[in-house]
């Protein structure tokens, strides 16, 4: 029995030896499986976080990517917006160049225009009922001074002479008073004219003992007897606003 006992002892601690031994032999392979376990984790966990940063830098310059598309798309949109632009522009341009070609061209064909209109004018003025005959001639004068300067434009030029027209044409549809001088029996009198439009041309002295008037058939004056004098008078007056427009009993034209 001692014996056993004996036996059963030195077997165990003939068992705990050699586990002893196989873990001490098992410590000895692992720890270098261990470490190199370590280095390859250390490694992976490096190389993840380099995957991690790359695909950051790669998420970023998408993003960037995506901007720089966009302002792409725009910059494509209003480069050919500009395209579009600068196109009508040049066209306007053109049509400018044209236009500025078609106004020399006006300006050397309206010049002469100008001048026949105001030698027309003339011509009228001297054969028409001879009211304001200076204050007429100063303003045919005055268009010829203004045809010889280079300092205005022919648009200006232009807006004159039919200024003067508009002038001529309003002398018919008026009726005016006004003072000047005239010979009566031979000597030169102070008178009152009463131009009524264009039909009647009458003058009366100031004391109104005589009266005339424009024969346009003759081209000259002719004496009213003295059955006009309240008539001439009278539209005198309403030709200086002293009295109401009214009918008024003259001739307006004499033949012999």
């Amino acid at each position: 029995m001692r014996l056993f006992q004996a036996f059963s002892v030195a077997c165990v601690t003939a068992t705990l030896t050699l586990t002893t031994t196989v873990n001490a032999q098992e410590d000895d392979y692992l720890k270098p499986v261990v470490k190199s376990a370590d280095k390859i984790n250390q490694s992976a966990i490096q190389s993840q976080q380099k995957i991690n940063k790359i695909t950051g830098q790669l998420d970023s310059k998408l993003q960037q990517f995506k901007t720089v598309n966009k302002e792409t798309d725009g910059l494509i949109v209003y480069n050919q917006q500009l395209r579009k632009q600068i196109q009508n522009q040049l066209n306007e341009m053109a049509d400018l160049n044209a236009s500025i070609d078609e106004v020399s061209v006006i300006e050397r064909q309206i010049t002469p225009l100008m001048l026949r209109m105001v030698d027309g004018l003339e011509q009228f003025v001297k054969l028409d009922v001879p009211f304001l005959p200076e204050e007429r001639q100063q303003r045919i004068d005055g268009l010829r001074e203004l045809m010889d300067r280079a300092d205005v434009a022919p648009s200006e030029k232009f807006r004159r002479v039919m200024e003067a027209y508009q002038v001529e044409m309003d002398y018919g549809r008026t009726i005016e008073s006004y003072s000047g001088i005239h010979n009566v029996g031979g000597q030169e009198r102070d008178v009152d004219f009463l131009r009524i439009g264009r039909v009647a041309l009458i003058y009366q002295t100031r004391d109104a003992v005589s009266q005339g008037i424009w024969n346009k058939k003759t081209g000259q004056w002719q004496e009213l007897d003295s059955s006009y004098r309240t008539q001439v008078t009278k539209g005198l007056r309403i030709a200086k606003k002293q009295l109401a427009p009214n009918l008024l009993s003259l001739p307006v034209a004499l033949t012999d």
